[in-house]
């Protein structure tokens, strides 16, 4: 794995959103295209009991290479709209999941 850095593009805090919990937001502008965050990922196996349907966890994986993942970081924060301002890339080689901003995001934009 290379070096990952923290990112210094974002913060987490309540969302303004009425029964939203804790959201993911710009410091500053990011631009369309640009790596919002690169996090580290703990593998875990589709056999592994953390995923079924009745485990809180289930909801935070992500299909990665034959087995599933969870993004350390901010990376389980990150707002799971129909109308996303981010995507995300699974990088194997790096074993980390890349969340890239697909619009504009400004200052505490979530």
């Amino acid at each position: 794995m290379s070096r990952i850095e923290a990112s210094q593009k974002i913060f987490i805090s309540k969302s303004k959103i009425k029964g939203a919990g804790k959201g993911v937001f710009a410091k500053d502008e990011i631009i369309q295209g640009d790596i919002i965050e690169r996090c580290p990922v703990i593998e875990v196996s589709l056999k592994d009991p953390a995923n079924n349907d009745e485990g809180k966890l289930v909801d935070y994986f992500f299909y990665f290479g034959e087995g599933l993942a969870i993004a350390l970081g901010f990376g389980s924060l990150y707002n799971h709209s129909y109308n996303p301002n981010a995507t995300y890339k699974i990088n194997l080689s790096n074993k980390t999941i890349d969340f890239i901003a697909i619009k504009i995001l400004t200052q505490e934009k979530k």
